[in-house]
């Protein structure tokens, strides 16, 4: 049996207690998520990040810490995901950035707006990744070892 986990990557973006989040179109219908995305051969997991979030968002951000490593199996087709989850401070926005295909745009919501649009969600990973930032979880760049 093959199993083969995809690596994501997930940037959180807090600015005055509301989240960067990215709105896109998903199996024919709008759905939030944070900035998130694969990880391109060659690529670090903190270059993946930050290309995601520019791709995204046309936000330039600069990771701080990593919030946590998640698995999660979508039940809608039974994949892995091994989602490595960024804390970001925004740099610089550049509204004329031509944003990745499926990307409906990005939005500025608190946690409780987020609640509120649950049935938008594309994944649980949303709230966890941010309940974990709002707790405080923030471990070191450094824990991101260079591939050897």
């Amino acid at each position: 049996m093959d199993w083969n986990p995809h690596i994501t990557v997930a940037t959180i973006v807090e600015d005055h207690g509301r989240f960067l989040m990215v709105e896109e179109s998903k199996g024919g219908r709008a759905v939030l998520n944070q900035p998130a995305g694969h990880l391109d051969p060659n690529e670090t997991l903190i270059e993946a990040a930050v290309r995601e979030t520019l791709e995204e968002t046309g936000w330039d951000v600069e990771p701080t810490s990593v919030t946590g490593i998640y698995l999660y199996t979508a039940p809608s087709n039974g994949v892995t995901y091994q989602r490595v989850c960024f804390a970001a401070k925004a740099l610089k926005h550049h509204p004329e950035y031509q944003l990745d295909d499926g990307i409906l745009g990005a939005k500025w919501l608190s946690r409780d707006e987020l609640l509120e649009q649950r049935d938008h969600w594309r994944s649980e990973l949303i709230i966890r990744c941010i309940d974990d930032y709002l707790a405080g979880h923030r471990h070191s760049l450094a824990l991101i070892r260079p591939s050897l």
